[in-house]
This record gives C-alpha cells, structure tokens and sequence, in this order.
C-alpha cells in the first residue's frame, strides 16, 4: 500500500501554511502521449471513444453530477467553463451522498437521465458501476496521464489495473474538535497516536445536556474498523474472512459503548432522523465530529453558520496502542467518471481533464484540495483559509490536516460492504451480540468469496 500525501509539494506547503499562520511511476504509450491506464487501449475502445465526438458547429450539453451544494465551487465550475466553451454547456446535479442519493444518481446513470459525468466518493461504489457497465474505461485516451498528474497514491483507485475515473482531491478523514470546549473540560488536543479508548474517554467528558461528546458523519460510519482491518487484510491468507478479526471487533464495540453512555448518539436515533452531523458540530451541538475535510465548506461560512469557538483537529484514533501498522482513511478521493451509456463521451473527457487540472480551483474554498500537479497547491489552501485562518488551531490543522500518513481506499466489494452493514446494525440495534455479529458477517463473507471463485 502506498503513503499518502494530504498536498503535493510538502515542505513547501508547510512554508505557505506558516506564513498565513504568522498574519492571521506512469507508463508513457508509444506514440509519445501518456496513458491514464496500464494497458494500451483497444482498437474498439478507441473507436468507440471516436464515435462520440461531437458533430461540428453542433452545441453539446453535459450533466454532471455531485455531492457538492452547487453554490459551494460547482456552479462557479461549469459557470467557468461553459464562458470558455460555447459549444460544450455544461450543467451540475448535485446529489446527497448517502445511500438514498446514490441509488438516485444510479438509477438516472442506467436510465440515461443526462448523466455524462459523476463523482464517486467511494471504491465500492466506483467497482458496483463500473461492474454494470456504467462507468468508461479510460484507457482509451492518451493525452492524459493519471499517475502523472495525480501521484502514487491514484493507483489505490484502479479496478484491475485500469482508471474507470480519474481522483481529483486530497482526501482524509479527521477528527474535528470544538477548542473552547477542550479547554472547558480541562483537555488536551489529543496526540497523533491517541486510541479510540481515549476517544471514549473524552466524548464522556465533553458530553452535555445538550451537547453530545462525538458525531460520526454516516459517510464515514465504521471507518474506524476498516482502518484497522485494511493493514492486515480483509481476507486471511488462506482465503476466508477476516471481517470478525480482534481489531474489528474493538471497533464495533467501542462505538457500541459510546452509544449506550450516550456520549454519541444511538445508532437507530441518528440514521432515522438523518441528523445534519456537520450542522451540529458548527453549532456546538456536538463537542468532536468525526468527518472529512468536506465539512470546511460549512465551517468556512461564517454567515451561514456563525461560531464563537476554535475549530482544532485530531487525527483519526488508533484501535489501540498495541496493534501494528496502522493506515488512515485518506489518499484521494473525488473520482470524477464518464457515464459508458453517454453519447457524448468525447465531450465529457475534454471536460474532465481540464476540470482536474485545475478546473475545479473554486471548489477549494470549501475544501476540496485539487490533487493534480498542474494546480498551484499554495493557492488552493490560501482560498482554503481565506478571511478565516484565524478561527482554526494552526498547529493542529499543519499536523493533521496537511501531514503525511500511511493510507488505505477501502477495497471492499459492494456487496461485502452492504451484507457487514446488515449485520452491525443488528448490533447497534441490540438485535443480536457482538459474537453472533461478527460470526455472520464472516459466515457471509465467506459464501460471498465461495461464490465469486465459481
């Protein structure tokens, strides 16, 4: 597994974070262009890549689809683009990145509901696509070098070797805390190796009558047992299932405890009433929230969500001290496909290479960090702290928001990913205890991986 690096150009990154601080391997295709893949493309890729050129001094129109509120840097994107391109229009759909939300956004991608191009915020997601055929081998096209462009860390986004979207954003996940509330309860901001048991320990002391100790964002729900379970592996050497292993299970259970000392909120009470995580932690409804730096967009609008408090951060907590090497749910993230079913697939690429090189600039405001080489890094973060560095712990925010960690992209299939859900929520729930739990999750898994070896 490759390390991650939250910014290209580390020291000189730092240098920049200081100052604002202080004032408030790619494969070249031999006919000398570059190839997003590994593999060279095929004569019926590249005529199918042909076939969707659009017709001359005809105006092509794309839809393209996130999660992003589109007054938080996507309409300013296409706004952009279509000034400079009148004969490629672009429009944007957002759509909720939850489960509701991307069945929306699949069910318009096979039904051919304008869906040239979307992003994908999760591999499983990106491999149950492209598996039904909706997502474009890139291969196909040489001018565009993914690895290039984007680092090592792109590779954690192939599906057999190929690109099916290209990785636009520096990703990571992170604790957010609420300073004043630190600082009233006596705590420290917690160290770089702290565990989810002292995680525990502080939720019960930062917890209120009207304050909950820690949120946990639903996109990244049990991201905690996958960042342990991902460096030993989600299957045993011998080809069964690790998903009930001891890390795993410390998981499950710490979240279990949390819960009934309501320091966090009960699992059915918060997927029920679709609690809006963010919203709460920027009105001090929550002392920690376990989210991703997307939320910077809300903390950043000082006039939407006005906040007395410091927001400082704290990385994502170890399962324990004692466990081996630990990766953290980061890397890049943002992959923007091409719907396979468009008719104007051309069109969409020209789109999608200039959008991640730089293209997406807007959408750093409310932070979203381009990954690719071509942007200048220093100002993405200045529009990133632009008018509200002041209101964030600096130290904490260079350490870990903008350090360099051993990362992981889930690998999990979809299917193993939605059959572990059914079963933990059974858990949360008090349906069924934490042995019988992670038994039919393994028993499960293991079906799965007997099924898919015929």
């Amino acid at each position: 597994m490759n390390k991650g690096k939250w910014l290209a150009g580390g020291m000189s990154l730092m240098m920049a974070l200081g100052v604002m601080a202080g004032c408030g391997g790619s494969e070249e295709s031999k006919d000398g262009g570059s190839s997003p893949g590994t593999s060279a493309p095929t004569a019926a890729a590249a005529s199918t890549a042909a076939a969707a050129t659009p017709a001359a001094g005809k105006t092509v129109k794309l839809k393209m689809w996130g999660g992003v509120p589109p007054e938080s840097g996507p309409q300013a994107v296409v706004e952009a683009w279509n000034k400079q391109n009148p004969d490629i229009q672009v429009t944007y759909e957002r759509f909720v990145n939850d489960d509701a939300g991307n069945l929306k956004l699949d069910t318009a991608l096979m039904t051919g509901q304008d869906a040239d191009l979307y992003v994908n915020y999760s591999l499983t997601k990106l491999q149950k696509r492209k598996e039904s055929g909706l997502a474009l081998d890139l291969s196909a096209y040489t001018d565009y070098n993914v690895d290039e462009k984007m680092g090592t860390d792109a590779k954690l986004w192939q599906i057999d070797g190929k690109y099916y979207g290209i990785p636009t954003k520096k990703n990571m996940s992170f604790v957010w805390l609420n300073k004043d509330a630190l600082d009233e309860a006596g705590l420290p901001i917690p160290a770089l190796d702290w565990t989810w048991d002292d995680m525990k320990v502080y939720a019960a002391k930062l917890k209120k009558d009207k304050r909950w100790g820690l949120l946990q964002h639903e996109a990244n729900y049990m991201e905690q047992v996958d960042a342990g379970t991902s460096a030993i592996g989600f299957v045993k050497s011998d080809g069964t299932s690790n998903l009930n292993n001891p890390l795993a299970a410390k998981g499950y259970e710490v979240a279990y405890e949390m819960q009934k000392e309501k320091s966090m909120p009960p699992y059915g009470e918060q997927m029920t009433s679709k609690m809006p995580t963010d919203t709460m932690f920027l009105k001090g409804e929550t002392a920690m929230l376990y989210a991703g730096e997307y939320i910077f967009r809300s903390a950043n609008n000082l006039k939407d969500n006005p906040r007395s408090f410091k927001i400082a951060f704290a990385t994502v907590p170890r399962l324990t001290k004692t466990e081996g090497e630990f990766k953290y749910p980061a890397g890049l993230g943002d992959v923007v496909s091409i719907n396979a079913k468009s008719s104007n697939k051309e069109a969409a690429w020209k789109f999608l290479k200039w959008y991640a090189d730089g293209g997406m600039m807007p959408m750093a405001a409310g932070g979203r960090i381009p990954s690719s080489k071509a942007v200048n890094a220093d100002e993405a973060v200045k529009l990133l702290l632009n008018g509200v560095d002041s209101t964030y712990d600096q130290d904490s925010l260079k350490k870990v928001v903008f350090g360099t960690f051993p990362t992981y992209v889930s690998s999990l299939q979809q299917q193993v990913v939605d059959l572990r859900k059914e079963e933990y929520e059974k858990y949360f729930l008090g349906k069924q205890d934490l042995k019988t739990t992670l038994e039919n999750m393994a028993k499960r898994h293991n079906d799965f991986l007997k099924q898919i070896k015929k």
